[in-house]
């Protein structure tokens, strides 16, 4: 029996689906993941009980139209346990993970199903199925082999209780490095300390004191990455020190909040699991079923790039310590802290360019009406406005209801633009509700940033970076709300993970592109454009200080790789050890250039979907890359190209293998020199 009571048990009756959050309470959420179990639980029984021989339509097609409820509890619930997991939340999701994991495999263990699956794929060659059908019965019948569907009954349970407790260590990592990051938040008692934030900045963090009881005070909260935005411009040496101290140290200190354990044991357990389903390592377990196929491939993109990045990043340096012994009284090393400041002295010197002086330029209104918005009309013809009758899952999200150019509706577009202490660090983008002609949905979905909120009636000016950042998620959103699929199996960003970021990369393009800056880049008071002569030194700089961005990325991404390679005997190991050898190992260990993100705050890798897949990042911007050099030669930004991208690779989701799709957009694979010029390396 349905309980009527509870808003996540019904259809909403908010426009394209969107969840009753006004009425949706904490406690509605367990209770409804257990009904939504039950219910699935029993669609499932009713496709392997069937009596009559596996069918595409009797099996594939009734197990995409299963879990339509469960789908629909779950996309409320992982939205504000992300963006927003007050206490209450976070004990909700701490008693479902295990039951989440155990509900997953009870799905995809299945014998029965399993075997119906296999029968229908073992006809596929007889069968009359269009494109997308074909795909999706060698998808399914992929996955649940990948996953341990064809192991034995006892193989099942331990591999069914190993994914319980990696479910629930998963969930504590997040957990602990939530509170850790909060903890350490930056409490400075005075202006002086802060000298060289703007007005803005200085309100914004007046304003996180202020929500902490800290009157008089200023908290500098903590982004999900080592460094930190205001290490560029602030003078007082101590203070940069001591924010990165901060930030190094989340996730590692001997407190409640300490991830070290939680990680080694995640690592001990998942080379267990990948042992048990056949693989050398937990690495090559999950790139099987990835376009790189196997960790190998990943290796050797990672050491041909990491070996002129760290050259590249080594002179850097050395032109920053040129700098300081010239211009400081009393001559230091450059230290990781000191890095983003004399980098901006020395971009300033070099193309007269100081990026913190752009921000009353990129106001965060105008960057994103004309910016965001307005490149993505001029190329898909597609419009946005504003929601202000639809309530979203909190406060500050605004909702953009999304049409076509002929009126005709897209979905809708949810945009969550501050921090808060409940909302996780990073940025992202996740649906609520996802394409699907099968079950006749609409998308909605959700970008998340953490920009810091000044004070009311303050203007909220992005720096470059946070300007890159909303473009970049707005690419996932594009990908999400352009996907148009049958099979909510394919639906949106659901492609494989070291595909998904190159949608998104390829959005930054647009960012410097004259159409789109000209129109968005004003002076918040006066409205004066930006100058054309900065612009043009902007774009000179594209390779500045790419051996350090190059050089912190590829070091996190060696490290998810250097863990997630060793196998059970090796896997519980001392953190800090481990992470100097395996970045001496591929030449990657400068003290001035820490990685991106150390083990233990490494969330996309021991709490996200990344696991053994952070490469993803710099495998997909081989094929961004390429992509902009073809916009460059095809015209740039124009209805055609746009119009060429949506459908031949935006719009097909994951119903066609991504790489397909990449040569029927581009004519050909693509090359990795476009790449290499980008990041100013050389092999």
């Amino acid at each position: 029996m349905i309980d009527v009571s509870n808003p996540l048990l019904q259809p909403s009756a908010l426009p394209y689906g969107l969840p009753d959050y006004d009425a949706i309470r904490p406690e509605h959420y367990l209770p409804a993941f257990r009904a939504a179990f039950d219910e699935h639980l029993k669609e499932i029984s009713r496709i392997t009980m069937v009596r009559s021989m596996p069918t595409f339509e009797n099996t594939i097609e009734a197990l995409e139209r299963s879990g339509e409820q469960l789908d629909r509890v779950a996309h409320a619930f992982y939205t504000v346990s992300s963006a927003d997991a007050t206490p209450a939340i976070q004990d909700v999701e701490e008693q479902l993970a295990p039951l989440m994991a155990a509900h997953q495999d009870a799905i995809t263990l299945d014998g029965a199903l399993y075997w119906r699956v296999q029968q229908v794929h073992d006809q596929l060659d007889q069968l009359d199925l269009d494109p997308e059908q074909r795909y999706l019965v060698e998808r399914h019948h992929r996955e649940m082999t990948h996953a341990g569907a064809a192991l034995d009954d006892e193989a099942k349970a331990r591999l069914t209780a190993l994914n319980q407790q990696l479910s629930t260590l998963s969930n504590t990592f997040e957990r602990n490095l939530l509170n850790d990051t909060n903890d350490l938040a930056v409490v400075f008692d005075s202006v002086d300390e802060l000298d060289g934030l703007s007005s803005g900045e200085l309100s914004a963090a007046s304003r996180s004191a202020q929500e902490r009881g800290l009157d008089g005070k200023f908290v500098i909260s903590l982004p999900l990455f080592t460094g930190h935005p205001h290490l560029a411009q602030l003078r007082n040496r101590e203070s940069r020190r001591r924010i990165m101290a901060a930030s190094r140290s989340r996730g590692g200190r001997d407190n409640a909040n300490d991830n070290r354990p939680v990680l080694a044991e995640i690592v001990r357990l998942r080379a267990e699991r990948a042992a048990l389903l056949g693989y050398d390592s937990h690495a090559a377990y999950v790139t099987a079923d990835e376009t790189a196929g196997n960790p190998e491939a990943v290796e050797r993109m990672l050491r041909e790039l990491a070996a002129p990045s760290a050259r590249n990043a080594a002179a850097e340096r050395e032109s920053l310590q040129s700098l300081v012994d010239e211009t400081e009284v009393e001559p230091f090393a450059v230290e990781a802290h000191d890095w983003a400041f004399y980098t901006e002295k020395v971009r300033a010197a070099r193309y007269d360019i100081d990026t913190a002086a752009l921000r009353p330029w990129f106001e965060a209104e105008r960057v994103l009406r004309d910016g965001v918005f307005h490149a993505a009309t001029m190329l898909y013809g597609v419009t946005f406005t504003e929601r202000e009758d639809i309530v979203s899952y909190h406060p500050g999200a605004r909702v953009f209801e999304v049409h076509d150019e002929d009126g005709s509706p897209v979905g809708l577009y949810v945009l969550d633009l501050y921090t808060r202490d409940s909302k996780r660090g990073g940025a992202w983008m996740n649906p609520i509700v996802s394409q699907s002609h099968l079950r006749g949905t609409l998308p909605v979905v959700v970008n998340n940033l953490n920009v810091p909120q000044p004070g009311d009636g303050e203007p909220t000016l992005l720096t470059l970076d946070e300007v890159t950042t909303l473009f970049h998620e707005f690419g996932h959103a594009l990908h999400g709300l352009f996907a148009v699929v049958t099979y909510p199996h394919f639906a949106g960003t659901n492609v494989f993970r070291d595909f998904v970021e190159f949608p998104s990369q390829v959005n930054e393009m647009w960012i410097l592109w004259p159409e789109v800056l000209d129109n968005y880049a004003r002076h918040h008071e006066t409205g004066e454009p930006l100058d054309p002569g900065v612009v043009e030194r902007l774009r000179a700089t594209e390779t500045f200080d790419q051996g350090h961005a190059t050089s912190e990325y590829l070091a996190a991404a060696w490290l998810d790789q250097a863990w997630h390679r060793v196998g059970p005997p090796d896997a519980a190991v001392d953190v800090a050890t481990f992470e100097v050898a395996a970045l001496a190992d591929i030449g990657l260990d400068n003290p001035a250039v820490p990685t991106r993100y150390s083990s233990t705050y490494f969330a996309h890798v021991f709490s996200g979907g990344y696991s053994a897949g952070y490469y993803s990042y710099i495998w997909s911007e081989v094929l961004d890359a390429d992509t902009v050099d073809w916009f460059r030669s095809n015209g740039g930004l124009t209805r055609e190209n746009g119009d060429r991208f949506r459908r031949r690779l935006l719009g097909v989701g994951g119903s066609k293998d991504p790489l397909d799709a990449y040569r029927d957009f581009r004519g050909r694979d693509a090359e990795i020199a476009p790449l290499l010029k980008r990041r100013g390396l050389k092999a």
